[in-house]
């Protein structure tokens, strides 16, 4: 009972001194949280008026965010009472077992970092990689952001990103066109190369250099098929490939050249009978 009486008599004193921590505590906590939300846009601001590639600026400003916030994570768990140095020493003796359970996430972060360093992609790079296609929006510390042509987010893990083949279509300023365009094989040839000819040269989105390629690739089962391989810019190359064959199909139609479709030819035998 004496105890009793007594924690009721420091009541008020541990409500106040442990009340204050836990306040101050909070405090701590929240203003940690928007420091690390500030220090992430300033490192955003700074390197981007330095013209500082966008796939380094949010992966740095990334890991901005993280320090801020374990420090403030600490600095709450000090406020607390809890003893930071053994609470790191702990952790580090732990650090092997986390290590091997967080071995996809370290994984994850590596392959970030690598990406950063020797950019495969960079942010605004159209790419095919871990078997999707997309837009790359964001390089995070564990995860790549892609924005489908259909306006998809897919997020995919840096692992998988780097482990596997990285077709970047957007590395490069120009891209060829292919184009396989197949005509019956009784229409004049040369009056066809011509037309298709002629629709490369004035489309408006073919460069004159590289030079462009129209030639007979192939005698098929039923047509002549001509390869035509013009250039364009990167950005050109949708617009381009839609705007061509509309053009190629009505100019043939109006020179009376026939594009065949597969077709089949059947001999019916008639059987006398006996």
């Amino acid at each position: 009972m004496e105890n009793l009486e007594g924690l009721i008599e420091q009541a008020p004193e541990l409500i106040v001194a442990y009340g204050m921590k836990i306040i101050f505590a909070i405090i701590i906590f929240l203003v940690g949280k928007y420091l690390a939300g500030v220090a992430k846009k300033i490192s955003d601001k700074l390197m981007t008026k330095r013209k500082i590639d966008p796939t380094v600026v949010s992966f740095v400003s990334n890991i901005a965010w993280a320090l801020v916030f374990a420090f403030t994570v600490v600095a709450t768990l000090g406020q607390l009472g809890v003893q930071t140095a053994s609470l790191v020493a702990v952790i580090g003796a732990a650090g092997l077992a986390v290590g091997l359970a967080l071995q996809g996430s370290l994984s994850n972060f590596a392959s970030g970092v690598l990406m950063v360093l020797f950019r495969p992609c960079r942010v605004g790079d159209y790419v095919d990689a871990a078997g999707i296609s997309g837009t790359v929006d964001e390089i995070t510390i564990f995860s790549t952001k892609l924005l489908t042509p259909d306006n998809k987010l897919i997020i995919a893990p840096n692992s998988a990103m780097m482990d596997g083949t990285i077709v970047n279509y957007s590395a490069m300023d120009t891209r060829r066109v292919d184009l396989v365009i197949g005509v019956s094989y009784d229409a004049n040839l040369a009056e066809a190369k011509k037309v298709l000819t002629t629709i490369v040269e004035n489309n408006q989105y073919v460069l004159k250099d590289p030079a462009y390629t129209v030639a007979i690739s192939e005698l098929a089962d039923s047509s002549v098929n001509f390869v035509v391989r013009p250039w364009v810019k990167g950005s050109d190359y949708w617009p381009a490939y839609f705007e061509l064959l509309e053009q190629i199909k009505l100019a043939l139609d109006e020179a009376n050249i026939g594009i065949p479709y597969p077709q089949m030819d059947l001999h019916v035998k008639e059987t006398p009978s006996v």
